[in-house]
């Protein structure tokens, strides 16, 4: 399969080593074609790894990964094209954190709205799927936990698209739990300050977070 990575930080290099790892092509964009961390990132990741600008991505990828930083979300998809989106899968592991206030950050969006809805409208043609958005980067590939595989949470309008992401996501090493319709990435972004401020207070950012049913 191919991937188109919109992003360079830590959580678009985690994603598509991951995808790497299982024998894909990936694809890491950015706004300039000559990024430096995504060629030094492509070089390191080998022969399946490559670099480009957002629009080569998303036109390279058959599932597009969504890794910028949440505020910069419209601006990154603007550049790449929304009409470049159609049909395809968009995994959306952004949060809307807002650190003017410094630290910790808040949610940038609350309420009756999200970062994952805000993406939905942007690209009506695609099926946008909120997931990798409650755990730190480096947790996101085959994780190990005494208690087992820890959960995925994730939500989406469109169930052939969830049901993609499952199989990603229990590639990847993580069971899944769907939560619902695009609109719950309102309780998924809220998640991550869960996860943030409960790490922060135990000093162990080696967690996540699994359901337990009976």
């Amino acid at each position: 399969m191919k991937i188109g990575v919109l992003g360079t930080g830590d959580v678009g290099q985690a994603l598509g080593k991951g995808f790497i790892a299982l024998g894909h092509e990936v694809r890491i964009g950015s706004r300039s074609p000559s990024n430096e961390r995504a060629t030094a990132w492509s070089k390191e990741a080998g022969p399946k790894a490559s670099a480009g600008t957002f629009a080569d991505a998303v036109s390279f990828g058959e599932v597009v990964i969504l890794a910028t930083l949440g505020q910069a979300n419209e601006s990154a998809l603007k550049m790449a094209g929304p009409e470049k989106f159609k049909g395809k899968v968009v995994i959306d592991a952004t949060n809307p954190l807002d650190f003017s206030g410094g630290m910790p950050p808040k949610l940038a969006i609350r309420g009756n709205d999200s970062a994952g809805e805000h993406v939905q409208r942007l690209l009506p043609g695609a099926h946008v799927v909120k997931a990798f958005n409650t755990v730190a980067n480096a947790l996101f590939f085959r994780p190990s936990f005494p208690g087992g595989p820890p959960d995925m949470f994730i939500c989406g309008n469109a169930e052939g698209a969830k049901k993609n992401v499952t199989g990603i996501l229990k590639d990847f090493g993580w069971g899944a739990v769907d939560v619902g319709g695009i609109e719950c990435s309102r309780y998924l972004e809220a998640m991550c300050m869960v996860w943030l401020f409960s790490a922060a207070r135990a000093n162990n950012w080696n967690q996540a977070f699994k359901m337990l049913r009976k």
